[in-house]
């Protein structure tokens, strides 16, 4: 494993996210929404799918500003996962960036206004950031932990 994420680790970071998220997700806005199953899923689908997009862009980009701000301060060694601050500021930049895309998706899908799937869009960010920062912070330790140990 090298210390820059591969193409193929980016695509299986943004697939285990966007899987458990759609498993939480499809059922409870069939419920909450009073919509069918299948009417849920497919939104939560063509959700997940924007997001991977983003989250692939959005990390690519996220990782290279990265590289020069601590190229700046001093080049890493090690494999360190990210601190916590930074995956606080990446997870809200994150999020509000799907905002920009989604809200007019679920409108359009739902036949709603844009202010009705903004407030559906807080729900779902209210859900999205606080599991956004866990996932990722797991996969950083887990990541930092594998990297670890095919050093040694």
């Amino acid at each position: 494993m090298t210390l820059e994420k591969t193409l193929y680790e980016r695509f299986l970071h943004a697939v285990l996210f966007e899987l458990v998220a759609l498993l939480l997700c499809a059922p409870v806005m069939s419920w909450l929404l009073g919509v069918s199953f299948a009417h849920a899923g497919l939104l939560t689908l063509m959700i997940s799918l924007v997001a991977m997009a983003w989250n692939v862009i959005f990390n690519s980009i996220f990782d290279r500003l990265e590289r020069r701000w601590k190229a700046k301060a001093a080049p890493a060694t090690v494999a360190e996962p990210r601190r916590f601050s930074v995956r606080i500021a990446h997870a809200v930049v994150f999020e509000a960036g799907l905002i920009l895309a989604v809200v007019p998706m679920a409108a359009w899908w739902l036949n709603i206004g844009l202010v009705e799937a903004f407030v559906l869009d807080i729900g779902l960010v209210l859900f999205f950031l606080p599991y956004t920062l866990v996932f990722n912070w797991c996969y950083d330790k887990l990541r930092a932990g594998m990297l670890k140990n095919a050093t040694c």
